[in-house]
């Protein structure tokens, strides 16, 4: 079980659903980017732990300039992400700004055809599209 990306995803989506409440909970009088720094020190100091217990450490001059690049872009992407998503849950409710944040699934799928080739089925298509409506439902306030 441990071995499927389904249910590494799962477990993600569980833990991205706790970042949010914690994170709406711990932003309360306080700026959201210093909060946002103060999680990337917690993320920084529980991966170092988790390399050294597990032994994963890496030499660095063995990772390729490309493997650089994009490693680099998507910290970057990470970061800006980041600190959009705590600004949104400072001022919004986390029910409504987590499902926004989500239409990153949608761009996901997209990007992933237009930049990876990657193919997606008509049924595909209509999932992405429901999550799209999802989204949209999500977010009214009625």
């Amino acid at each position: 079980m441990t071995e499927s990306w389904q249910f590494w995803a799962l477990v993600s989506a569980a833990f991205a659903a706790l970042t949010a409440i914690f994170a709406k909970l711990g932003i309360a009088g306080i700026n959201s980017d210093f909060a946002t720094f103060i999680r990337t020190l917690v993320i920084i100091a529980a991966l170092c732990l988790f390399l050294t217990i597990s032994g994963q450490w890496q030499k660095t001059s063995d990772i390729s300039a490309k493997s650089w690049l994009f490693l680099v872009l998507s910290g970057l992407a990470t970061g800006a992400s980041w600190i959009a998503y705590f600004r949104a849950l400072k001022i919004g409710d986390a029910a409504r700004v987590a499902p926004v944040d989500k239409l990153s699934i949608i761009m996901v799928a997209i990007f992933g055809v237009i930049f990876l080739g990657e193919k997606l089925s008509a049924i595909n298509w209509a999932g992405v599209v429901m999550i799209a409506g999802g989204v949209i439902l999500l977010t009214l306030k009625v």
